[in-house]
């Protein structure tokens, strides 16, 4: 399968890629579903509540308190080493990530798409001023000194706690006092329509799709496979647990992504 691998990358190249927790797995944020594609995590944040109950918003920061230092002190593996390695080769048009950990970019890869935004900036809802998690986590701590103890830490550092949440305090924004929001898509949110646009037009133009880490489960990226496939456009998937849409894969590789990419990079004489 390595050579076929090879193959697809070598001689198909200017890829479109799309990439999901499994690529950050052993940079030590673990992913959302086990290799059967089940949920392993408790009820997530909603985009919904989030805007609308203080209580969404003490959890949601007293939770990521909790969990951003883990998330921020993760390093890019060689999967993502490898990914810059093969857009400075040519190999690779476009790199769509579902991940919102940002490693990509920490790795050097130039071409990034953040389909779901990035966990290390902020957006006040009112103002629309951004600014940085790390600057946040600051202000967090002196409203709360006493940092809640982590049960689990799920990828999006939304970690569970014991803390009781109903004394937690919430900054706001410093420009207008408004409501602060990681610059992420919450569950029940919606990605950007000309983000979507963007990456269908970057489909048409490229010579195949290669899907690393991803179960395809969520539909916000499962989009970009249909569309692959509607346009003829041969599709990989490099991904240990089951994953959805196996009929539109040209090639399915069910092993651990760092393993696959290491031995593809060794084919091709780029290690």
């Amino acid at each position: 399968m390595i050579n076929d691998l090879k193959t697809f990358v070598d001689n198909v190249g200017h890829l479109t890629v799309l990439t999901g927790a499994g690529c950050s797995l052993t940079s030590g944020i673990p992913t959302y579903r086990d290799t059967q594609g089940i949920w392993q995590r408790n009820k997530p944040i909603f985009h919904r509540d989030f805007i609308n109950r203080h209580a969404s918003r003490q959890r949601y920061w007293a939770r990521s308190l909790a969990g951003w230092p883990i998330i921020a002190k993760a390093k890019p593996n060689e999967v993502h080493h490898s990914l810059k390695t093969l857009e400075q080769e040519g190999k690779i048009s476009l790199l769509v990530t579902q991940n919102i950990d940002a490693l990509h970019q920490r790795a050097g890869h130039k071409n990034v798409i953040d389909l779901h935004g990035r966990l290390d900036e902020v957006v006040c809802l009112e103002c629309g001023h951004r600014s940085a998690r790390h600057d946040l986590q600051t202000r967090l701590k002196l409203l709360n000194p006493k940092i809640p103890e982590i049960i689990n830490l799920p990828p999006d550092g939304d970690a569970d706690i014991f803390t009781d949440i109903s004394k937690f305090n919430v900054p706001t924004c410093l420009e207008c006092e408004g409501i602060l929001k990681p610059n992420v898509v919450f569950f029940g949110d919606t990605v950007n329509k000309d983000i979507v646009q963007h990456i269908y037009q970057a489909l048409s133009n490229s010579n195949g799709l290669l899907i690393i880490g991803s179960s395809l489960r969520v539909y916000s990226g499962f989009r970009f496979c249909k569309r692959a496939a509607q346009i003829n456009k041969p599709i990989v998937s490099i991904n240990p647990g089951e994953t959805r849409g196996n009929e539109l894969f040209t090639l399915t590789i069910k092993r651990d992504c760092v393993e696959v990419i290491s031995e593809l990079m060794t084919s091709l004489g780029l290690n």
